[in-house]
């Protein structure tokens, strides 16, 4: 799958909240119709089975219910891809992202084996499918989703790299997994907003945290020891510092043991400039550059999307464009994350995410000027995206109102993004009724149709989309708004629940008529761009 990531923290967000949005996209050449549903809370002893890996895993006695992004057509598995649990924790999962052969070497992806004539089936890992559902439903924080799959994946080991982005009203944490059965994490810092390419992003980690106190870090237990033992660190100086470190007399003492011993000391014990350095090595490791990869493909299909969205967020930091530019399209040194020059708002994550590189030389729509570089980089906006799932965690509403979850389907840049309320029993069929029938019953097919339509008479089309846009947000945000001054005074749970309710009902009444007076207005403009069109006055 390929997908596209930001995660905002809470102090770079317009409101305060913490806000964590993907592109889930399907490969190339097909789509994958989804819907959104409610998963309800469970009590009881159960084991979950993958269709793809056929591993097989107990899980926890009780569920909390949670919203979830399924896949519309059965077959594939459940795919349940972003959603929040009546925790107020929000889940998306997952951006595909990339490794390296030195890494897969070392721990290979545990990928499924069927049976044949000499060999029993041999069962896989947990992958993209599953993810959603082993870890959504039984945590309560962002920081407890972290050390939950942590121990998934060091348990039963997956067969596919993936990213992974669990929130909460104080923090985002970021995981990724490294090879078939390490992983780790950073927390966002709550100043800053983060981008992610379908590439392994994190670009600074501190194995002094991760394998201590745990405050910004996070790691598999042995993941120092891996690197170490199999050489994947790039950074010439913290390979130096451990081999210093090491005891000759006892070759087989690793860099854990190190971290070990240095916990050993008292706070206030003397420390020489030796161990000041090496603790600065420890603290400075590049898992980009260990685990990732730089390959000619990324600069075409993940950096340039990296590069437009930075370049959106902090326009005049740095120089993003011509010969002496700070940052390019093709530059492996991009950040992982960077303080954004203004508060960051859910009208810029959806113009971000729907980017087709407008106002550069590379718009596959370009109509004026030098064409040559136009559609030349993999736009995030694409054809192929399925949904924008983006989790908004409010810490100003009271608790069960706090999240709320927005939600746009097909190509971006078509498309409009509704809010809805996560903590309700059921949504509007408009938003789950889904199916493999084309039908403009619901979001998701009237959203497909907009698109491929729009495509066709882009510039004649531009402008209704933009109102469409325009309005359903505007609208979208008043009931909003309306709702969140109503919810303030409540304090029966049930009322609650029935008032967010209502309120996705009025949403999605509003998308439903919006997108369908859409869908007839590109429908006549494009109708009217057909090859075979001809009028008794052309004669």
């Amino acid at each position: 799958m390929s997908c596209t990531t930001i995660l905002v923290g809470k102090d770079a967000s317009y409101d305060g909240s913490t806000m964590i949005a993907r592109n889930d996209d399907s490969g190339a050449g097909h789509f994958t119709p989804k819907k959104m549903v409610v998963l309800p809370a469970r009590e009881g002893d159960t084991e979950y089975t993958s269709v793809l890996s056929h591993v097989k895993v107990s899980l926890p006695y009780k569920a909390y219910r949670c919203t979830i992004m399924p896949n519309a057509v059965k077959g594939k598995g459940l795919w349940g891809a972003c959603g929040v649990n009546e925790k107020e924790v929000g889940m998306t999962a997952t951006e595909t992202i990339t490794s390296n052969p030195r890494v897969l070497g070392a721990d290979p992806l545990v990928e499924y084996q069927p049976a044949d004539d000499t060999h029993p089936e041999v069962p896989g890992g947990i992958g993209e499918e599953d993810l959603v559902i082993l870890t959504l439903p039984y945590i309560n924080s962002a920081r407890e989703g972290v050390q939950r799959l942590g121990a998934l994946l060091e348990k039963y080991g997956t067969y596919e790299m993936n990213g992974i982005a669990f929130s909460d009203k104080d923090e985002i944490w970021w995981l990724e997994t490294i090879g078939g059965h390490h992983w780790m994490a950073r927390r966002v810092p709550d100043d800053s907003y983060v981008v992610m390419p379908n590439q392994l992003g994190i670009d600074e980690f501190d194995f002094e945290d991760a394998l201590g106190e745990q405050a910004d870090f996070m790691c598999s237990s042995d993941l120092l020891e891996f690197v170490e033992r199999y050489h994947l660190d790039l950074t010439q100086y913290f390979n130096d510092e451990l081999e210093l470190e090491e005891d000759d007399e006892d070759p087989d003492n690793t860099a854990s043991d190190v971290i070990d011993f240095r916990r050993g000391f008292d706070d206030d014990s003397d420390t020489n400039s030796e161990d000041d350095e090496s603790d600065q090595a420890l603290s400075e490791f590049d898992p980009r550059a260990a685990f990732g990869s730089h390959d000619d493909a990324d600069h075409v299909y993940n950096t340039p999307r990296a590069w437009f969205m930075l370049r959106y967020f902090n326009p005049t930091d740095f120089v993003w464009d011509g010969p002496d530019a700070d940052y390019k399209p093709e530059s492996d040194d991009l950040p992982w994350c960077l303080v954004p020059e203004k508060k960051i708002t859910p009208e810029d994550v959806k113009y971000v995410l729907s980017s087709h590189f407008q106002g550069t030389p590379y718009d596959p729509y370009k109509s004026y000027g030098d064409k040559s570089l136009a559609g030349a980089y993999r736009s995030i906006g694409i054809n192929r995206n399925d949904f924008l799932g983006f989790i908004q965690i409010r810490p100003y509403m009271p608790k069960g109102s706090r999240a709320i979850e927005w939600v746009a389907f097909a190509s971006n840049a078509f498309n409009a993004m509704i809010p809805l309320y996560p903590q309700v029993d059921r949504f509007p069929d408009y938003l789950s009724n889904t199916t493999g029938k084309v039908s403009t019953d619901n979001f998701y097919w009237t959203s497909r149709l907009i698109a491929a339509l729009s495509d066709a008479g882009f510039r004649k089309n531009q402008n209704h989309i933009e109102r469409y846009q325009l309005l359903v947000q505007s609208k979208a945000n008043r009931i909003i708004n309306t709702t969140d001054d109503e919810l303030r005074v409540l304090g029966d749970p049930e009322m609650v629940r029935k008032v967010q309710e209502k309120a996705n009902a009025a949403v999605a009444e509003l998308a439903s008529k919006a997108a369908s007076d859409t869908l007839r207005q590109v429908l006549d403009e494009t109708s009217n761009l057909m090859k075979n069109q001809f009028a008794r006055s052309d004669a």
